[in-house]
């Protein structure tokens, strides 16, 4: 199950996805410098965890610094495959992640549900296999205007996500990220009574399917125009955990402010 902080409740966890940016030099000298960012700042790393999810080629670059390092930041993938070996070219199976020390895999973001036309289907297979080689799966759920406008805001995301982890045992340690297509990238995000709002139905959906233990545990992120500005807005409510981060985890200032959302938060 997540972490919990000294004062018992769940370890605030907000993760940057890099997208299709970065090459593994670059890498390495971004994970040198947010590190360094964090340290100068005397970021608690018992209060928050923090996680970079660069793309495939760049992992290993990763593994390697934050290991000789030993650097207090967890990293993950951009996705997986559902296949764990064969005949599947351009596929990454979750064995070679979990054989690379990746904590984390994003499955079913919205832009491998559009761009990549993956259904629940497939979004469902994938986090088995997940959850198959030791992974977490961070489980992307989240409506489009057009969704919001005629199911409301929670209805297709809760559909997303109990399609998403049926198959799963009770218990299973899942991460679920609400990131409202709407939001992403439009520099509007949603607001964080909202937030909460479709946080709360979906910690329901993971009472239901894997037990009031594991949803008890479940750390639920909001993605989508996240930034320092308003990312305490978002932590003050009780059932969002943290945050996942797109074009902002790429600016180190701006992304070291939102990891020390605590410093705004004012509570």
């Amino acid at each position: 199950m997540a972490r919990v902080t000294t004062t018992g409740a769940r370890t605030p966890f907000i993760a940057g996805n890099w997208k299709l940016n970065l090459d593994h030099l670059q890498s390495i000298a971004f994970v040198q410098k947010l590190a360094w960012s964090l340290k100068d700042a005397r970021l608690d790393f018992n209060e928050v965890e923090v996680a970079v999810f660069p793309p495939f080629t760049d992992l290993r670059s990763v593994q390697t610094l934050i290991s000789a390092d030993k650097l207090p930041l967890k990293f993950g993938a951009q996705d997986l495959s559902e296949h764990d070996s064969g005949a599947y070219t351009g596929e990454i199976s979750g064995a070679f992640l979990k054989a690379l020390d990746c904590q984390y895999v994003i499955i079913g973001h919205s832009e491998r549900r559009t761009l990549h036309n993956e259904g629940d289907d497939v979004v469902a297979a994938k986090t088995a296999a997940a959850v198959r080689h030791g992974l977490v799966p961070v489980v992307c759920v989240g409506e489009t205007a057009e969704d919001l406008e005629k199911h409301g805001p929670s209805a297709v995301p809760v559909a997303q996500l109990k399609a998403a982890i049926a198959g799963l045992t009770a218990g299973t340690d899942i991460v679920v990220a609400y990131e409202p297509v709407w939001a992403i990238g439009s520099g509007q995000a949603a607001t964080p009574e909202q937030a909460e709002q479709v946080a709360v139905q979906l910690r329901a959906v993971v009472a239901d399917l894997l037990g009031q233990e594991a949803a008890d545990a479940t750390r639920i992120l909001y993605g989508g125009s996240v930034k320092s500005g308003n990312i305490a807005g978002f932590m003050r409510e009780p059932n969002v955990d943290g945050a996942l981060v797109g074009g902002a985890s790429l600016d180190i200032p701006e992304f070291s402010s939102i990891i020390r959302f605590q410093k705004h938060v004012g509570v």
